[in-house]
């Protein structure tokens, strides 16, 4: 297992609003401490100490539990992140902190800051003040930083979202696509009259059939990335990624499906309609890039 070349150096592993000081062997939270025991703290600090890299099983057991430790590793390993996860406020079907890789091991998937014993000591300074009243030191609320408190999503730079609200709003946009889909194989004869009316002859019925083919093939794959989603399938986004450029290319011809409603809804809606539908595409993928990460 990796480990950092400057840990002797480092004191402090910060992510949102909590700290590990692994000289004090203590986890805190906006300061006040967190009672954790110890073989879940070095599970903890393991995870830190790699953060954003898969941390094997095997790796674990040969670091905290030696091979002439007679426990039930399994049954101790869970307990020990279970314990974690609560100390967190965490949770294993929508991680912010520790995810797990199922057979494989664990992953701290949240931006960790290391601080060195010398950062550490002039932070403290500056973070506490004399109160003038005789109460001794107090902590100083104004040198902690908001944007200190939010944590970042390892690979888009943005706070870390709910996984329950991402993935809903992707079902949605999949369920907007079905809607357009069967609402188009539905009222066919509209769209041979609306696309014989601006391209006579063979050029509407190139249209109609693109209708009925994109459509047929996209009502299946709509409904496979819908299960997907509901099912929580935790490849999904490797295979998204492989999907994607079939994807983009259906839903770019989908695009210009506003302008069969251009009796309807006239020039300016239909072009803005098409604005907004080309760019669905890529909100998907970074949907799915938040709610499932790509193991590595």
């Amino acid at each position: 297992m990796p480990m950092p070349s400057s840990n002797r150096e480092t004191r402090l592993l910060r992510f949102g609003v909590f700290e590990v000081d692994l000289a004090a062997g203590e986890l805190r939270k906006n300061g006040a401490r967190i009672r954790l025991q110890e073989q879940p703290f070095q599970v903890l600090t393991a995870l830190l100490q790699n953060a954003g890299q898969v941390v094997t099983r095997e790796d674990l057991r040969e670091k905290i539990w030696p091979a002439d430790t007679f426990v039930d590793f399994d049954h101790s390993l869970n307990t020990a992140v279970n314990k974690i996860r609560e100390s967190l406020g965490d949770s294993a079907s929508s991680p912010r902190f520790v995810e797990t890789l199922a057979r494989r091991g664990y992953r701290f998937i949240a931006p960790v800051d290391s601080v060195g014993a010398a950062a550490t000591g002039s932070a403290t300074g500056h973070a506490r003040k004399n109160d003038s009243r005789g109460n001794g030191w107090r902590d100083n609320d104004s040198a902690t930083s908001p944007a200190a408190d939010v944590a970042l999503h390892p690979e888009l730079h943005v706070p870390v979202p709910q996984r329950g609200l991402v993935r809903a709003l992707f079902a949605l946009i999949q369920v907007m696509y079905l809607i357009f889909y069967v609402s188009g194989l539905a009222h066919l004869h509209d769209a041979d009259r609306v696309a014989s009316s601006f391209l006579p002859g063979w050029r509407a019925l190139v249209i109609v059939g693109a209708v009925m083919v994109t459509g047929a093939v996209g009502i299946p794959l709509r409904f496979y990335l819908l299960s997907a989603v509901g099912f929580d399938f935790r490849k999904l986004g490797a295979t998204f990624g492989r999907l994607f450029p079939f994807i983009l290319a259906l839903d770019q011809l989908w695009a210009i499906a506003p302008f069969l409603l251009l009796p309807q809804i006239g020039v300016g809606l239909a072009f803005a309609a098409t604005a907004a539908l080309l760019y669905v595409p890529f909100s998907e993928r970074t949907l799915i890039r938040m709610a499932y990460r790509l193991e590595n």
